[in-house]
């Protein structure tokens, strides 16, 4: 486990400028086997914690010892899933938020929120009803459904293949940019905060930005989450990710709001932002020696840069959802893993970034999406029992088999003969 584990924190490690020798703090463990799936979701689970507490201790001054179990990490990417409220299960995906038999394939929508599905319904002229919901997809194709609701502002995604996205052109932009992209905007000095924890200003939903400041505000930061009052956090969404933090309702469209805001902003140090691309351009969210990250679904570039999305959603996009599915029915990845794995990517990010502007300063901007994450993901190295086959004639026939593992250096690496006619050889010691 140790050497894909270690791997994976290597190239994030890199990815984030950080120290190379502090990786041999690492140390990895628990129970194996956990989030089993096609691609190597735990890989990627396990790495993206690791960067994190790595950041977390190095920003701390005490780069110690940094564990990481299997346990910990794989139960906490199903954090939404294990939350119990007085005994009561959480709701994770809505009855429109499915998968649904399209005319040619399959698409899957997302309609959690009350806006998101009241635009899923007026793009399928219908009214408030799984069946009658289910018969306006069917005589549609997945495209068009697709372009349908995101016309109405809704969420819809038809499922693709790993090579249909790729020749995509979002894809295409996803594949030609890096993981996570960090800038220095100029040379300010960072924000001062002698005697005082840091302060994080929080504009994200859902799970992904959630997970980064809740994060955040487990290593000792002030974390005020902000969002609209007419459209406020999920219940159980904000019971799961919003510990640690203190949360406000502030209209920004309204002047004594906006206001506020304003001072709020001008005394943070780190602003998190979750909402898609444009969104929040209007108001200006930038200020001289800030740690600003921006997280979306599809990044701020191509064809879909200004598109809503969700986790789900993305792996219907970018073939995760086929590779991961039957010939029967599409499948998912066993977490909302690129949700999760992003928070703590995010968080690792603004860490290395206040670490860097301790010592140089400038003001700093982080951009990250959930179609980026999908695809290092895909992109991970992931067990193929072909890598560990071979072809060999013998007289009984041309045999596939399994290679041993038994390995040293210098040692033999095949058998000095394949297996013959049984019965077939003399009685005697060669």
């Amino acid at each position: 486990m140790e050497t894909t584990a270690r791997r994976g924190t290597e190239e994030l490690w890199r990815i984030l400028d950080g120290d190379p020798a502090l990786l041999d703090r690492v140390a990895y463990g628990g129970p194996s086997g956990l989030l089993p799936a096609r691609l190597p979701v735990m890989d990627l689970a396990r790495a993206t914690v690791a960067v994190c507490a790595l950041a977390a201790a190095e920003h701390a001054g005490r780069p110690g010892r940094v564990l990481v179990d299997d346990g910990a990490v794989a139960t906490a990417f199903v954090s939404e899933r294990h939350l119990l409220v007085d005994g009561r299960q959480p709701v994770n995906f809505a009855p429109l938020s499915r998968f649904w038999r399209a005319a040619d394939g399959w698409v899957r929508t997302h309609a959690n929120y009350p806006h998101h599905r009241a635009a899923l319904l007026a793009a399928l002229g219908t009214a408030e009803d799984v069946t009658a919901a289910e018969a306006a997809i069917a005589g549609r194709t997945a495209a068009e459904v697709e372009r349908a609701v995101y016309a109405a502002g809704g969420l819809a995604v038809a499922l693709r293949t790993a090579e249909e996205w790729a020749a995509h052109d979002q894809g295409a932009a996803v594949a030609g940019r890096p993981l996570l992209t960090r800038e220095r905007l100029d040379e300010a000095a960072p924000r001062a905060r002698t005697g005082r924890p840091l302060r994080v200003l929080d504009l994200t939903r859902v799970i992904a930005g959630p997970v980064a400041t809740r994060t955040l505000a487990l290593l000792g930061a002030d974390v005020l989450r902000v969002d609209p009052p007419d459209n406020p956090e999920l219940p159980d969404q904000h019971a799961d990710t919003d510990f640690g933090k203190r949360t406000v309702a502030l209209d920004l469209e309204r002047p004594s709001d906006r206001r506020t805001f304003e001072e709020l902003l001008d005394g943070a140090d780190v602003l998190v932002t979750g909402y898609r691309p444009g969104a929040l351009e209007r108001f200006d969210l930038v200020r001289p020696g800030l740690v600003v990250a921006r997280l979306s679904a599809w990044g701020d570039y191509g064809p879909w840069g200004e598109r809503r999305g969700f986790d789900s959603l993305v792996q219907v996009a970018t073939g995760i959802a086929d590779l991961e599915g039957t010939s029967e029915h599409p499948g998912a990845l066993p977490a909302q893993a690129l949700d999760h794995g992003t928070g703590y990517l995010l968080a690792a990010a603004v860490l290395r970034s206040l670490t860097e502007q301790s010592a140089q300063g400038g003001t700093r901007l982080i951009r990250l999406a959930l179609a980026q994450t999908a695809h290092w993901l895909t992109s991970m190295p992931r067990y193929n029992p072909g890598d560990w086959l071979r072809e060999t004639p013998s007289p009984i026939g041309r045999l596939r088999h399994a290679v041993s593992p038994v390995r040293y250096e210098d040692g033999p690496t095949e058998w000095a003969r394949p297996p013959g006619v049984a019965g077939g050889d003399e009685a005697v010691w060669v």
